[in-house]
């Protein structure tokens, strides 16, 4: 925490992080293997975007690039909801994982529309 606030860069890396934990616990069958690496993949886009919207060169590629991760959110929440559909045994573990996910997307969409609001201003 910095300040009181939480670091969003903080939070999608450990996001990030957690959703690699879980795919390395998961069995090793074929579905999982696919849903895993897609979860993989969107989960950790969503940091890797917010980073890149904080470098952006302007409040356009600022808006683009937090689009990009809130919709790399929205996939990484659909491929934990499908992981939890296919091992319904660990839907409890898996449950701060989703609510993370959910949270995170949440806060990218308030982001985005204080923007957009703020540009319809000027």
């Amino acid at each position: 925490m910095q300040g009181g606030k939480y670091n969003l860069e903080d939070r999608t890396l450990e996001y990030s992080k957690r959703i690699l934990k879980m795919a390395e616990s998961l069995t090793k069958d074929s579905i999982n293997q696919y849903y895993t690496d897609q979860c993989v993949r969107s989960g950790s886009s969503v940091g890797a975007n917010y980073r890149e919207a904080n470098d952006a060169l302007g409040k356009k590629d600022f808006l683009h690039r937090l689009r990009i991760a809130r919709k790399e959110c929205k996939e990484s929440i659909y491929w934990i909801r499908l992981i939890i559909e296919h091992n319904p045994k660990i839907k409890t573990k898996m449950q701060n994982l989703l609510e993370e996910g959910i949270e995170i997307n949440k806060i990218l969409s308030s982001i985005i529309i204080k923007t957009e609001s703020k540009n319809k201003e000027k």
